[in-house]
């Protein structure tokens, strides 16, 4: 339309000389209309650039099919489970929303975002919330929590997660197996999922009989707070450890970016695992050990659990858990004084 106007349903129906309701029928797919009908009004639709009225069409339906995701902007691993997510639920018919959490916006104006939206159900990536705060938003609507252990037994909601603290446990496994005993971790600080990988990590080293060699570095969640505890490392004077397991891959690369520059050998002098195994970890002049997560698994098991309440009946909660994965690559090896690999 020349004059700017929104392209209108009655346009399109002007145009190919029908009523409204059989255009209707046509975009909405629905049996009725022939072939050539539905051929018709299918290039006049695209020819004028016909756009149905998202807004208009939920408002006359009684549900709204929109399965609503808390995500943080600033996780590569976040950006996957959505991108896994989109493929899973138009398999279902739904589709999603998405509600950002940013430096500037924090989750729980997100969360209102996705309600103010008319979503069925709400799919929260590592969420920050306290459990009883989950627990209660599931009773306004179906709750998934993806990637974050919920301590009520029974959870108040439905859980689908990796075993963190198997995971961080693994890392620090393959770490022994190479010989390494001065093993120190990259922390998060407070938040549900840190305190998780942390007691992997504590479990794991008084497992291998190094509780006595626990080392805690102050760090966060991207490149900036890994960058700042190598920096803090290496000014300290103090032995460096022989191999850091970091909270995620992208604290990981800040330690990598910091030893690179001042000329600290990894693996030689300092192995790095990270965790997530995303795109990142992945490039060949990275090559970065780390712990993965099934994405694909994560958003069909969370999915599944959606439409298994709104479409299934089901009223009770579940938590499903499933296995880490250790991706080895280039960033670790035998501490330079350990001789033979152990195991």
């Amino acid at each position: 339309m020349g004059n700017g106007r929104r392209v209108r349903l009655e346009d399109v129906a002007e145009a190919v000389g029908l009523s409204p309701a059989s255009v209707s029928l046509v975009l909405r797919g629905a049996p009725g209309p022939s072939a050539a009908t539905r051929e018709k009004v299918l290039e006049a639709a695209t020819r004028l650039g016909y756009r149905p009225d998202r807004t208009a069409s939920l408002l006359a339906r009684r549900r709204s099919r929109l399965i609503g995701v808390l995500m943080d902007v600033r996780s590569t691993f976040h950006a996957q489970l959505v991108e896994d997510l989109h493929d899973t639920v138009e398999k279902h018919g739904y589709d999603l929303v998405l509600a950002t959490i940013t430096r500037s916006r924090g989750e729980r104006r997100a969360v209102e975002t996705l309600l103010d939206s008319r979503c069925e159900a709400l799919v929260l990536l590592g969420p920050d919330a306290r459990d009883e705060e989950l627990a209660a938003l599931d009773r306004q609507l179906p709750v998934v929590a993806v990637s974050r252990r919920v301590g009520t037994d029974p959870p108040g909601l439905d859980v689908v997660r990796v075993a963190d603290d198997a995971g961080v446990g693994e890392a620090v496994a393959h770490l022994t197996g190479l010989g390494h005993r001065d093993i120190a971790y990259l922390d998060a600080g407070p938040g549900a999922i840190p305190s998780e990988r942390r007691r992997g990590y504590q479990r794991a080293m008084r497992a291998a009989g190094l509780a006595d060699r626990e080392r805690l570095l102050r760090g966060g969640y991207d490149e900036s707070t890994g960058m700042r505890a190598a920096r803090e490392l290496l000014e300290s004077g103090d032995e460096l450890p022989t191999a850091i397991v970091a909270f995620n891959d992208r604290s990981a690369v800040g330690l990598l970016d910091v030893f690179s520059r001042s000329g600290v050998d990894v693996p030689g002098r300092v192995s790095v695992v990270g965790y997530d195994d995303d795109q990142l970890a992945r490039l060949a002049h990275v090559g970065l050990t780390s712990v993965g997560q099934d994405t694909r698994r994560l958003t069909e098991h969370a999915v599944a659990a959606v439409v298994e309440r709104l479409d299934g009946g089901r009223t009770t909660h579940r938590e499903v858990v499933l296995p880490p994965y250790l991706a080895v690559r280039a960033t670790t090896g035998p501490p330079r004084s350990a001789g033979k690999p152990v195991g």
